[in-house]
């Protein structure tokens, strides 16, 4: 059984920002997206949008249209139609019965609780139990295991190797879809060569990679870049209700971001149009000037 995905081939650099529609676009989300793009214009390659809107409880009315207005106001234009997670479904079933098909996959209906009195990571208990669909997540059988890879901007990355190895979950209890699932099908479906993203996605990544190999694909190349924190070391996020960037002023925000971006950026640039700070951004981008770190602190 050949694995049904509607795929495009890897042979032009192809990266994406994919925010799921859970808040506005904070400042973290910028640095994320203007990196990305940054990454794939001086490449000469294409940009594409992602919107993650897969996990309805959690999304914000009216997100995804003001994700993308903000996005166009910071100059950051996608070259293909704009993807929606919730579109996907029919795919992502597919992939679920080609991995039941091949045995790669089975139901489980352990709790939260009773996977922390297990240590914390899943024991594997319900490969055997041969549980109905009814009740049940489905957890992929990892036979891969990935924990180390080579990060673009991080260099050398080891995660946990017994969570790397963990048999993760593919498709919630609830019947909503994993995000490891839908952010590799949709990877593979649009040909993404590249991914660039914040550092909060290191460890994710490895389950990533191994589910890669599982499926037989090639996996992209991975950047992390730093997260930027509060000075009480919470990271900007819209779960910790970050202030939304601004649209109607977007320069001081686009030189703030590629100041944190580590880009020598020179002063006069402040006082440009978005479009002139674009294309000096694209035209100078510096992958060696990005900080190695995984996050650092906003001045206050």
């Amino acid at each position: 059984m050949v694995l049904p995905l509607p795929r495009r081939p890897q042979s032009t650099y192809r990266g994406r920002f994919a925010p799921s529609p859970s808040g506005l676009l904070h400042f973290g989300s910028l640095i994320s997206a203007l990196a990305s793009y940054l990454h794939a214009k001086s490449c000469q390659g294409k940009w594409l949008v992602r919107i993650e809107d897969i996990d309805p409880p959690r999304e914000q009315a009216g997100a995804s249209s003001a994700i993308l207005t903000t996005l166009e106001a910071f100059g950051l234009h996608w070259d293909e139609e704009v993807l929606y997670q919730s579109r996907q479904t029919q795919v992502y079933l597919d992939v679920l019965d080609y991995l039941k098909q091949q045995k790669l996959s089975y139901f489980c209906q352990c709790t939260r609780a009773e996977i922390k009195a297990a240590g914390g990571i899943y024991p594997g208990v319900c490969k055997s139990r041969d549980h109905p669909a009814a009740n049940s997540a489905i957890r992929l059988i990892n036979s891969a295991g990935h924990y180390q890879y080579q990060d673009i901007f991080q260099g050398p990355v080891s995660c946990d190797p017994a969570l790397a190895r963990e048999d993760f979950i593919l498709l919630r209890k609830d019947g909503l879809f994993a995000y490891q699932l839908a952010v590799v099908v949709d990877d593979i479906c649009q040909g993404i060569s590249h991914v660039i993203r914040g550092c909060d996605l290191l460890e994710p990544t490895a389950r990533q990679l191994s589910f890669y190999h599982i499926l037989g694909q090639p996996s992209p190349r991975y950047g992390h870049v730093p997260l930027a924190v509060t000075n009480e070391g919470y990271k900007l996020s819209k779960q910790n209700k970050a202030p939304a960037i601004d649209n109607q002023r977007p320069q001081p925000a686009l030189i703030a971001a590629l100041t944190f971006l580590g880009q020598a950026v020179p002063p006069e640039l402040i006082s440009c149009s978005v479009e002139e700070i674009i294309s000096w951004a694209i035209r100078h981008w510096s992958l060696d000037k990005v900080p190695r770190k995984q996050q650092i602190t906003l001045p206050e």
